[in-house]
């Protein structure tokens, strides 16, 4: 298949441009490194998929270095006529749209970048799909849509009209945007609900990568709601493993779709949604020990109230996921979390002494 893999320079994206080039794809990959975070580790993923730094220009492709069916483009979402070049010459297969303005609590200082990347960049990707018959598009959603719903495990077929930040409204609009497309010009679209991915490379904004770095530092870690939470911390490879699985089968209709009793996971059209993690929830204070644990540290700990647009706990029902794509999570915390700051160490030990 060719594919179009959009946050190419982002964690998630990073990982399955190497898995899918690893098994025979074609990969185009977008993104707009923006600095949302390091733009030193972005450019680092994708000087490790084969792009490098100083080839990297405005609309620019760079053919990889590393991996002949590779090649990147610097392109903003948001830039409408430059998007329907990249579709127009390359003419993808399908497309796995991973960009996006990431982070909860961030959209409670800068609303309007989620509107510009996850509104305004999704319908631009779903217009490309229908303009140039994408045979399925597979799209990052988050397990942040559940909001206030307190159902655990958290279940596809709940209802989830009541998030909690702005961040999970644009998740929540981006499902109801690709039931449009889906319904409208037949567009096969995937929707994946991801919880709390973490392992090497990850974004410095997430627990794992900011706690190592602060107890390394000898800096204390905001613990919030006094460490009453619980999240379905899932590892990178467990994630990228089910993606993969799922680019390759288009949405399908649900022939039992009933329009009285609608699901809100599959329709009559081509369209679906998943829970992709772990399936298992983990304590935050657990999850800090195992940091310690590895470091051979011990965190300067601030306990803090809960935070506005967090929920207490996070827990992911993959009955479907696991029955349909033989989804089978295998990385525990121990493992994970350990691979994670072997990662960290080696990465940073290019950079700093410890």
């Amino acid at each position: 298949m060719k594919i179009l893999v959009t946050g190419s320079a982002g964690f998630i994206g990073y990982h399955l441009v190497k898995a899918l080039i690893s098994r025979g794809d074609k990969v185009v990959g977008l993104d707009n490194i923006n600095n949302y975070y390091d733009v030193n580790l972005k450019l680092d993923r994708l000087a490790d998929s084969g792009i490098q730094a100083d080839s990297i220009g405005e609309n620019l492709k760079s053919r990889s270095i590393r991996y002949n069916d590779y090649c990147f483009l610097k392109v903003d979402l948001s830039n409408k006529t430059a998007l329907h070049d990249v579709f127009k010459e390359e003419k993808f297969d399908a497309v796995c749209h991973l960009a996006a303005q990431a982070g909860v609590r961030y959209s409670l200082i800068n609303p309007t970048a989620y509107i510009d990347s996850n509104i305004t960049g999704f319908l631009n990707i779903l217009e490309c799909c229908r303009n140039f018959k994408i045979k399925h598009l597979v799209y990052a959603s988050s397990s942040s849509v559940y909001g206030l719903n307190q159902n655990l495990p958290f279940s596809i077929h709940d209802n989830v009209d009541h998030p909690v930040s702005l961040y999970a409204a644009t998740k929540k609009s981006n499902e109801l945007m690709a039931h449009a497309y889906s319904h409208l010009f037949n567009i096969p679209t995937t929707g994946l609900r991801f919880f709390t991915v973490y392992g090497p490379w990850g974004r410095p904004d997430m627990a794992l990568y900011s706690f190592t770095k602060s107890i390394l530092d000898g800096k204390p870690i905001e613990i919030f709601n006094e460490g009453k939470m619980k999240r379905d911390f899932t590892y990178i490879d467990d994630i990228i493993s089910g993606i993969v699985k799922i680019i390759s089968v288009p949405a399908k209709v649900n022939p039992d779709w009933n329009a009285l009793s609608p699901d809100p996971a599959s329709s009559k059209n081509p369209f679906r949604i998943y829970n992709i993690g772990r399936g298992s929830s983990v304590a935050l204070m657990e999850f800090v020990q195992e940091i310690e644990y590895n470091l051979n540290l011990v965190a300067l700990k601030t306990f803090m109230p809960m935070q506005d647009g967090d929920v207490v706990e996070t827990w992911a029902d993959v009955t479907e996921i696991s029955t349909e794509f033989d989804f089978n999570p295998k990385v525990s915390i121990k493992e994970g979390i350990k691979n994670f700051i072997d990662w960290y160490k080696d990465y940073y030990f290019k950079k700093t002494s410890f």
